[in-house]
């Protein structure tokens, strides 16, 4: 079941109307759909906009933050009208689950409606599955909290609204020192973000002479004592270790357990919220390399985010950035029209302020050229809570660049 937000009040609070039963497309869906006036083709109809995240499945944690995030994101990015040109913005959301084939499906869907603009691909894997459906379809594409390199310059259509992971990586790097015939093991999960990381760390640490392996974890382990133990035999004097999900509580516990926090420096990205409780003692060992948690930076679009998440019931966490970004791209675009190569040139080489700080899409392959922070967990009271150590130029991180495929 599709659900379509109506963004046309004053006010970071969604409207959710539940669409008719039945995938759109299929039996059931609405009548009309997929038509000239259904897209908003015609003088004054809605402008379509579709959704295509993990509301449900490992991610749906990170979905919600980036979905809460996408609605103050259009409602700064309209000044509270939920409309570009007196048009109204209508996002028709699906559930991918963080199954790339649901996510390629629902978006040939919502593509097949005439949403002009795909946003949303909450994991990397799904990301880079929709990625060239945008090229297919000449229709915009703006990935979300996925981090995986190969989402930039992935194709002229395609955009992002998040960190990647080159970006995180060499953040690390900015605390490592000289890793010059340093031994540095990388601990992720085999999947592409997983992959990602241990791509990008062995090209950036292993160009500045460090030697680098990796200790693969398969998604679906339960017992991740034998991965700990690994790590712990290898020694390493540096461990990046690359995680998402709902396990990462029994990934620190076990790594804890088998005294790897005694014997190697330990580095990672900071996490949404809810996980920093969770590493108990070893949290102030570790060094934090961070995409943005809350109180990372304080502009107008941080003030504006926070002010539209708790209209929401929610508060500024990882993701949340993400999503208002995504939300003043979406707007940036539409308001050069609905042809995909105009509202392309449009966000190409644009520079704007995000809640982090000033951002700006590369025109070469469209990384998105962003601070980045190093932090450290506090105790605060009975609340463990992040502290800013360090703010990092967008050009000090910024990922080579990837020409289009």
């Amino acid at each position: 079941m599709s659900k379509r937000w109506s963004l046309a009040l004053a006010s970071a609070l969604i409207t959710l109307s539940v669409a008719a039963c039945g995938s759109p497309g299929q039996p059931g869906a609405p009548a009309g759909e997929g038509t000239a006036a259904a897209s908003g083709g015609a003088s004054g109809g809605p402008l379509k906009v579709g959704l295509v995240y993990s509301k449900s499945g490992p991610l749906a944690s990170y979905g919600a933050q980036y979905r809460q995030g996408l609605t103050a994101g259009i409602d700064y990015a309209t000044k509270g009208t939920g409309a570009v040109g007196g048009r109204t913005i209508t996002i028709t959301e699906a559930d991918d689950a963080g199954d790339p084939a649901k996510a390629v499906a629902s978006a040939t869907d919502l593509i097949g409606q005439g949403n002009t603009i795909i946003a949303g691909s909450t994991s990397s894997g799904v990301a880079l599955q929709v990625a060239p459906l945008a090229k297919d379809n000449k229709v915009l594409f703006i990935s979300g909290p996925a981090a995986a390199d190969a989402v930039t310059g992935a194709n002229k259509y395609t955009f992002r609204s998040g960190r990647q992971t080159y970006q995180d990586v060499a953040t690390a790097g900015s605390m490592l020192g000289d890793v010059t015939g340093k031994k540095v093991t990388v601990l992720a999960q085999d999947s592409a973000f997983g992959k990602a990381n241990v791509a990008a760390v062995t090209a950036i640490l292993g160009a500045k002479g460090a030697t680098v392996d990796a200790v693969e974890v398969p998604a679906a382990a339960t017992d991740l004592t034998p991965f700990a133990t690994k790590v712990k035999t290898a020694a390493p004097d540096l461990l990046f270790v690359a995680w998402a999900g709902a396990n990462a509580t029994a990934m620190w516990t076990t790594l804890g357990q088998q005294g790897v926090f005694d014997q190697t420096k330990v580095v990672t990205g900071l996490d949404i919220k809810a996980t920093h409780s969770l590493f108990g003692e070893v949290g102030t060992k570790i060094d934090f390399l961070s995409h943005f948690f809350e109180g990372a930076a304080d502009n107008a679009a941080y003030q504006a985010l926070d002010k539209g998440l708790k209209a929401q019931g929610g508060t500024v966490d990882l993701f949340t950035n993400d999503g208002f970004v995504a939300g003043q791209m979406i707007v940036h675009a539409l308001e050069a029209g609905g042809d995909a190569d105009a509202m392309v040139a449009a966000l190409e080489g644009w520079s704007f302020e995000g809640p982090k700080g000033t951002l700006t899409i590369r025109p070469e392959d469209h990384a998105l050229l962003q601070p980045m922070f190093t932090a450290s967990l506090k105790q605060d009271g009975t609340n463990v809570v992040p502290e800013r150590v360090d703010t990092l130029g967008a050009e000090a991180v910024a990922p080579p660049v990837t020409p289009f495929k």
